[in-house]
């Protein structure tokens, strides 16, 4: 390669507005799929991974000079960021500027699924209203509810402020309880599942956090409980929810993330108690660019001052000197 700019590797599939501005201070090589066999020899120079998805460490090993992977999005999970760690690149992300946008999402996916608003629209749509006469009166309702965050980072209390508002009480559980908030505290899942009857699951998709809302969480949350996940499909044990739903365990869930995505189990798409987004939270022109934006920044600025905008807490790294 040989422009002077800094070489930048996308693999896969991104965000036009990534690719539109990263020409203007960067080269820019592609490949098809984040896979180390497709690294050729004249990709020695790539300096930067700008990326939606995966990273393994074995492209991390098959790129000699890499110091930076720029992630669109605030979850990280696809990239094997221990191994970045230990090689000295830094891994940022995209927080903040979702915070929004995915917290509007989870209190509409919330009542969507309480109210039955999807399926009262379809209801209008077919032509039943005129037919066969008013849809049937939703059975749940936000009155009078409990609810309870399974995970407190920027998106959990955007959340929790909206919630307010509502009037509903709000309670969670995080590893260790936040200081200066009003919210009830739960040490375990499963004792703030009992003590509410609606959860909210936004915790990021780990080794810690895999199928972490399972039976026992289930039941403990009980036949009037609502289960919604904004966070990452990996959290939720699927198959424990639809037995859950199907057993009047719990009474709805509303999903916007699945643990195969784009695959989302027929047994839950044949449930009336559910509400089913296709990983939408923060699917707005707006917020896809400032996302973008953030990507291509954090990139700029580690290559003219040394240091991200927006590290990961496991890369708090600056650039090495020479």
């Amino acid at each position: 390669m040989s422009s002077s700019l800094p070489c930048i590797l996308v693999p896969g599939k991104i965000n036009e507005r990534v690719l539109q501005r990263l020409p203007d201070t960067f080269e820019i090589v592609r490949l098809e799929r984040a896979d180390p066999d497709l690294v050729t020899a004249d990709m020695v120079d790539v300096r930067g991974i700008a990326v939606s998805g995966r990273v393994p460490a074995g492209l991390m090993d098959a790129l000699p000079g890499l110091e930076i992977i720029a992630n669109f999005g605030v979850g990280y999970d696809g990239v094997d960021v221990k191994h970045a760690a230990s090689k000295g690149i830094v891994v940022t992300n995209t927080p903040d500027v979702l915070t929004e946008e995915v917290a509007d999402t989870a209190v509409g996916l919330l009542i969507n699924t309480l109210r039955q608003l999807p399926q009262a629209e379809q209801w209008l749509r077919q032509g039943r209203w005129a037919r066969d006469g008013a849809f049937a009166l939703s059975p749940l309702s936000l009155r009078g509810r409990t609810v309870g965050l399974y995970g407190l980072g920027r998106i959990g209390l955007a959340i929790a402020k909206r919630l307010e508002a509502f009037g509903v009480s709000v309670a969670y559980h995080t590893r260790s309880p936040r200081d200066g908030l009003t919210y009830a505290y739960y040490p375990t899942l499963e004792g703030l599942a009992a003590a509410v009857d609606t959860l909210v699951v936004i915790v990021p998709g780990t080794e810690a956090t895999r199928k972490t809302v399972n039976a026992g969480v289930l039941s403990a949350l009980g036949s009037n409980g609502v289960l919604i996940n904004v966070g990452r499909g990996s959290t939720v044990d699927e198959a424990a929810l639809v037995a859950a739903l199907q057993n009047g365990v719990i009474a709805g869930a509303g999903l916007d993330v699945f643990d195969n995505e784009p695959h989302v189990p027929d047994a839950l798409l044949a449930l009336p108690n559910v509400s089913l987004l296709p990983h939408v939270a923060s699917a707005s022109v707006v917020t896809r660019n400032a996302m973008a934006d953030l990507v291509v920044d954090n990139l700029k600025a580690w290559f003219s001052t040394g240091k991200a905008l927006t590290p990961v807490p496991e890369t708090p790294f600056t650039q090495r000197a020479g």
